[in-house]
């Protein structure tokens, strides 16, 4: 009779669809679906085979459950009671279920036959479709009373999912590709091309980690959801390594903490998440089947909370860390590790690019003007993209290190959770004042906020990361994008006991900077602010769907279920859009002869005041170079007068603030250093006598009679009695 309830789980497995070369239908979890349950499995398999018109099966567990019983069967698909049935388990002579009795329940493994009429009961697409989300529930009730005395279910899978390794690698390449195009065009000096491909490269990283965010939300998501959002996990730091995962452990109890086995115990250990209330139907999180030779388990949704001892309860980032297959105790330490690994390798990258150029030119296999600017101002270029890195982590490390303080995994990592996250904030606000303050001398110079922003090469390596990719006018709008990031990453980290809370903060937020963006239209130009618009929609539009997986409306299942089929659907092909797209622009980038041509200039007319020196091609070209403050080898000149330097500490300015801001003031407008122009010196400077800070504009005089370019003094004269071409092209007259 044992094949006859093989047949009948067999009709209950069929419903949905990704196609396989070996068909089958599992489960290897069987969790308590009610609270005080008097029956729990510790080990449950069980595995439909219909090449070989077979089942195999086994199961062990433990009942409290005495006298005879009857088995209710509810068999449920994305949320729909597909099949109910009750089995008296005397008639079907099932040993060890007539009557049931105390103690310890063994059933070892055995392959049952199955008829043919019942495979073909189990529709096609049960056996293709990815994250299948169907389970079996089994109530165990009293002969004489209507009670249940202990509830069962089991997930079935059928092996397909969307969370892919090779998905992941995909887009994380993809995404690294475009930082490294912006990278090396920059170098070129195509810096319209560069500041293009940046731009879409860190929105499409963000995308990802929005993606992330989901995934990392207490809510208990439809299988296909929490799949697809694991694919963006890297993102996060959350990369599995079994090294490091020693280490994390290492590091934990070396500093006074425990960590936890969860993943050690699974052979005893049924792993639970928080239950979703949609018409009593709950989730499971399959009890892993997670063996360091050969899987990483996926973790699902479950039922209620038991009082088994022998249960533990993953939400929102434990989920995560679970499914990745490392202990819950090790999530905030990894995402740490590869943080701090991800920033030493682009740091021996550009030494290495550094060395590598300068080898070539040395042997002669490269011009020397290739990648000038990189190589004269090296150091200001790694500050910036050392500055750059730490806002590409801010999200990350705002979850983690926020989580960490709840969790107290040890002494040392909270104080390295405290200290992390704090001193990246700082850095951050202490940027964006930086910035901020840099355009409003701009504005009060010269009217325009670019002039000084995009005129000094130091400012627009070191902080352009905050800026560049905005319009000039909207400089400050990564005050906005932070604190929007900070709150995301606040309600993901402090508030993991509530899934609904943070669904709703998530769906607030998004509209406010939805509304904001729309509004503001912050970005370089209208393609850009396209693209980044589009991933607010997309960003809002999950939100909304992650409110609805809450189960706050009270929706039946099934709309639940289609809803996830469909987040999966638009997130992935909007994804795949947006690939093509940075793909496409970094490729060109790179292969290009002159990548600009493919984008207008700015109207803020940042390109008249970022023009490379290795690419000056004309008399006002080198003019406009001096005024800025650049020599004639390159923006790398510590003598020149620089307009980011002032009396700030970080800046590395001059010690003498009197000097310092007198250069800063006169390299900025490039005026001359006497009543020429028919403006005056600062008091100080005309104090100063024949110690006066020259201006640029006297030094590009000199250099213009030392090259012949001005015939005669009078010439000279008329030229500093008026402003000059590059100052009448900027505005500035």
């Amino acid at each position: 009779m044992k094949a006859s309830i093989a047949s009948l789980i067999c009709c209950l497995l069929g419903i949905l669809h990704c196609a396989s070369a070996a068909q089958e239908l599992y489960s290897d979890s069987l969790n308590p679906c009610q609270a005080n349950s008097n029956f729990s499995a510790t080990l449950f398999d069980v595995v439909l085979t219909p090449a070989n018109d077979s089942m195999s099966m086994s199961l062990t567990g433990v009942s409290t459950i005495t006298g005879n019983i009857t088995i209710d069967l509810v068999v449920t698909a994305y949320g729909l009671n597909i099949y109910t049935t009750t089995l008296d388990p005397c008639e079907l002579d099932l040993t060890g279920l007539c009557p049931m009795s105390e103690g310890q329940i063994d059933l070892p493994q055995a392959n049952l036959p199955i008829p043919a009429s019942a495979l073909k009961q189990v529709p096609g697409i049960a056996y293709t479709i990815p994250d299948l989300d169907a389970k079996v529930r089994v109530y165990f009730n009293a002969s004489d009373s209507t009670t249940s005395a202990a509830c069962v279910e089991a997930t079935l899978s059928n092996g397909k999912t969307v969370d892919q390794k090779g998905v992941a690698w995909v887009v994380a390449v993809i995404s690294g590709l475009g930082l490294v195009a912006s990278a090396i065009t920059s170098g070129l000096g195509h810096s319209n091309t560069a500041a293009h491909v940046a731009a879409n490269a860190l929105a499409l990283f963000g995308y990802f980690q929005s993606q992330a965010f989901i995934g990392l939300t207490a809510v208990d998501l439809p299988p296909i959801v929490a799949s697809w959002t694991q694919n963006f996990q890297w993102s996060m730091g959350i990369i599995r390594v079994s090294f490091l995962q020693d280490i994390a452990t290492w590091y934990q109890r070396s500093t006074g903490g425990t960590p936890s086995t969860i993943l050690s115990s699974l052979g005893t250990t049924s792993v639970e998440v928080e239950k979703r209330s949609v018409e009593g139907v709950g989730r499971l999180v399959k009890r892993a089947a997670y063996l360091l030779h050969n899987q990483i388990l996926k973790a699902r949704s479950t039922a209620t909370t038991s009082d088994t001892t022998n249960t533990v309860i993953v939400r929102g980032i434990q989920r995560v860390g679970f499914r990745a297959g490392m202990e819950v105790t090790n999530i905030f330490l990894t995402g740490y590790i590869f943080f701090m690994i991800f920033v030493v390798f682009v740091v021996l990258g550009v030494l290495l690019f550094k060395l590598f150029c300068e080898l070539l030119i040395k042997s002669g296999k490269m011009k020397g003007d290739k990648f000038q600017d990189f190589r004269n101002g090296w150091t200001t270029v790694l500050k910036g993209i050392l500055f750059r890195l730490v806002l590409i982590g801010f999200p990350q490390m705002v979850v983690f290190c926020f989580w960490e303080l709840t969790r107290d995994d040890s002494g040392a990592e909270m104080v390295l959770a405290i200290f992390t996250v704090f001193t990246m904030i700082a850095i951050l606000a202490w940027a964006s004042s930086k910035v901020i303050r840099l355009a409003r001398r701009s504005i009060a110079m010269h009217k325009n906020p670019a002039y000084i922003l995009y005129s000094d090469p130091v400012s627009l390596n070191k902080w352009g990361f905050l800026y560049v990719q905005f319009k000039a006018t909207a400089y400050y709008f990564i005050v906005p994008v932070l604190i929007y990031l900070l709150t995301k990453g606040l309600f993901v980290a402090l508030a993991q006991s509530s899934g609904t809370v943070q669904a709703i903060a998530l769906v607030v937020i998004e509209a406010v900077f939805l509304i904001v963006v729309c509004v503001m239209r912050p970005y370089m130009d209208k393609k850009t602010n396209a693209f980044n618009i589009a991933i607010c929609v997309i960003n809002f539009i999950s939100a909304i769907f992650l409110l609805v997986f809450t189960g706050i409306f009270g929706q039946p299942g099934i709309v639940t279920g289609v809803m996830g089929v469909i987040f999966f659907i638009y997130n992935a092909v909007f994804s795949l859009i947006l690939l093509i797209i940075v793909l496409v622009a970094s490729v060109v980038a790179l292969v290009a002869k002159n990548p600009d041509t493919r984008y207008q200039p700015m109207r803020d007319d940042r390109g008249s005041f970022i023009k490379s020196q290795s690419h000056l091609t004309t008399e006002l070209d080198a003019l406009g170079a001096t005024a800025r403050g650049e020599s004639k080898h390159g923006w790398n000149n510590k003598t020149g007068a620089r307009v980011e330097d002032d009396d700030d500490s970080w800046s590395g300015g001059s010690s003498d603030p009197t000097a310092h801001q007198n250069t800063a003031y006169q390299g900025a407008a490039g005026y001359p250093s006497n009543g020429g122009s028919g403006r005056h010196m600062p008091p100080s400077d005309q104090s100063r006598g024949s110690e006066s800070v020259v201006s640029p504009y006297e030094q590009s005089r000199t250099e213009q009679n030392r090259t012949g370019s001005m015939s005669s003094n009078g010439r000279s004269r008329q030229q500093a009695a008026s402003p000059s071409p590059w100052q009448r092209g900027a505005g500035y007259e």
